[in-house]
């Protein structure tokens, strides 16, 4: 029977160097535009990937578009999901098609709710004082989601915004909606774009090519959780968010 490991990527096989500041043996995995190193794994991290390499195909399951996907210097070569599932690329690259127009269409859709939350935050912004602004992030000329960070990496900042501002729009009139907050990033995405919609739809489409398959999900994100539930077993890594959320909070 054929194993795929569906695998977020940042803060689960690597993470910005202010996140592993206490390790010795990092290597650069991951780069900006232009070519200097952002993200790094450690050799617990690698030891993993190559074990997981051994047993399974790898598919990352990322936020990251695909522009920052092929920066990232790990040898995967299969499927990836990028954009928070909006995308799935095919081993050489190219898009899934039938995926990309299911996505469009859903897109399409939930595009006026996106302009909407970016004024929300954008008016809170406004009115407090508040640095950051919201971002409307786009790939293949199809909007996705909206995204605000605090120049400041304040986490109480993006707390309030969203207990303040975005949690009560949502609650009234962007119940098509849903906020994802980890770390210096608060998005807010359509409820149809989600990692567990496109892994359901990679899986059955493995399965239609191999047979029955054995699936296992691993994530380090609240956001990940629905992902890593629509898999036969979960991997969580120790320390991060959705550990805290799970295993920590017993």
């Amino acid at each position: 029977m054929k194993k795929y490991l569906f695998v977020d990527l940042d803060d689960t096989l690597f993470q910005t160097p202010g996140k592993c500041a206490n390790e010795q043996d990092l290597r650069p995995v991951a780069y900006l535009k232009d070519g200097a190193a952002c993200s790094f794994s450690t050799a617990r991290q690698r030891a993993l990937f190559d074990l997981m390499q051994r047993e399974m195909t790898l598919i990352p399951t990322t936020a990251r578009n695909r522009d920052a996907m092929s920066r990232v210097d790990l040898p995967f070569s299969s499927y990836s999901i990028v954009d928070y599932g909006g995308l799935i690329l095919e081993p050489g690259g190219a898009l899934d098609y039938d995926w990309t127009e299911t996505m469009r269409v859903d897109m399409e859709r939930a595009f006026g709710g996106l302009k909407e939350a970016m004024r929300v935050i954008d008016d809170y912004a406004e009115s407090t004082g508040q640095e950051g602004r919201a971002r409307l992030i786009e790939d293949c000329a199809i909007p996705f989601y909206v995204v605000v960070k605090d120049p400041q990496k304040k986490p109480e900042v993006l707390e309030r915004l969203e207990r303040e501002a975005v949690g009560p729009w949502i609650e009234a009139e962007g119940r098509d909606f849903f906020i994802h907050r980890n770390g210096n990033n608060l998005a807010v995405l359509p409820k149809t774009l989600n990692k567990a919609r496109a892994v359901a739809y990679l899986r059955q489409r493995i399965q239609a090519e191999h047979g029955e398959i054995m699936t296992f999900g691993m994530g380090d994100s609240k956001s990940d959780a629905r992902f890593m539930a629509a898999c036969d077993y979960a991997i969580i890594p120790g320390g991060s968010q959705l550990a805290a959320l799970t295993v920590g909070a017993l």
